[in-house]
């Protein structure tokens, strides 16, 4: 009888622990001014963590200018393409997989979803500058066999503004680059993107609003998840694609779920168990889910010893509580 016992529970466990394989289980990897060191690569290791997005950046001056400024020598050298390069060279070598996502950032923090032209001449000069920015790193993305290729990153105007440009620019990349396909839309946005039967991934950066409390229980912020799960779960369906968070987190702060978006330096009392609690919400809610792919812990920042802590209240969950509870997920659903 207790062998019989003793088998069931082995195979109860083998049956719990399948349901686990295949979920992308990553981090977001802060671009650097230094390059990327074994060192830096062993802190994400031990989280368990198997992807990890590298983020080269190009600038705008103002909401309504054309022009990408991109691949200088005036960039800090993670934003750069032989950056992007060396991080991923040194990631697969770990072993972790890769999303590259080239993101735009809009002088002085500016929302990229409200990037917009002002002319039919300023939107071509657009276009040709996106595109020439996102093919350098379609390129990339193929020579560096990076896994995952982002297509663009919280740009809901540019997309619903010119719906044939993103069309054709999808083409272009899927020429030049042969792996699987996402877009990071906002919170408020993927609802709305035109695409997704066009991509491999439902791309999320999911800021979702889930409670107005100080420190809101574990059971509360799965409550709040529910309504926007179900929109979720319908666009999953209606596009027949999975769903990627290709960014989450939650602030170490007050009222962290309440507006998790933000960003500014001087908001709210750091608040370690609300960001412990938003984080077990989110795995508790969407990790076992079939058509949910996994995602991307907004943020990770390469020198790990100096990054985070408890008097810490931005997004990393680097050296706080947090921390242990991406570890202990990230572990079991490897």
């Amino acid at each position: 009888m207790k062998r019989s016992c003793f088998f069931f529970l082995c195979l109860l466990q083998i049956s719990c622990s399948s349901q686990f394989i295949g979920k992308i289980n990553g981090v977001s990897f802060v671009a650097s001014r230094d390059e990327v060191k074994q060192e830096h690569i062993k802190p994400v290791k031990q989280l368990y963590a198997d992807h990890a997005a590298v983020m080269p950046f190009g600038f705008i001056r103002e909401v309504n200018s054309p022009e990408i400024i991109f691949d200088t020598d005036r960039q800090w050298f993670g934003e750069t393409r032989v950056g992007a390069k060396q991080y991923i060279e040194l990631l697969h070598r770990n072993k972790i997989k890769v999303m590259l996502k080239p993101q735009i950032w809009i002088w002085r923090g500016v929302f990229t979803g409200e990037l917009k032209m002002q002319s039919e001449a300023d939107w071509q000069k657009l276009e040709q500058s996106y595109e020439a920015f996102i093919l350098t790193y379609a390129s990339l993305a193929e020579e560096s066999k990076a896994e995952i290729f982002c297509i663009g990153t919280e740009l809901e105007q540019f997309v619903i503004q010119r719906p044939e440009f993103w069309k054709n620019l999808i083409l272009k990349i899927k020429d030049r680059y042969k792996g699987k396909l996402t877009y990071a839309a906002n919170w408020d946005e993927f609802g709305r993107t035109p695409f997704w039967a066009d991509l491999d991934y439902i791309g999320i950066d999911a800021y979702f609003p889930l409670s107005e409390s100080k420190t809101p229980t574990v059971e509360e912020l799965k409550e709040g998840w529910k309504p926007w799960k179900d929109k979720i779960t319908s666009v999953s369906s209606s596009a027949n694609r999975p769903v990627l968070f290709t960014e989450f987190g939650y602030r170490s702060m007050d009222f962290t779920a309440k507006k998790p978006w933000l960003v500014d330096r001087n908001e709210e009392t750091v608040n370690l168990e609300a960001q412990v609690n938003a984080k077990k919400a989110i795995f508790e809610s969407f990790w076992d889910e079939e058509w949910f792919a996994g995602g991307f812990v907004w943020k990770w920042f390469i020198n790990h010893e100096k990054s985070g802590g408890p008097q810490d209240n931005r997004f990393t969950p680097q050296n706080k509580p947090a921390e242990e509870v991406i570890k202990t997920f990230y572990k079991v659903y490897k």
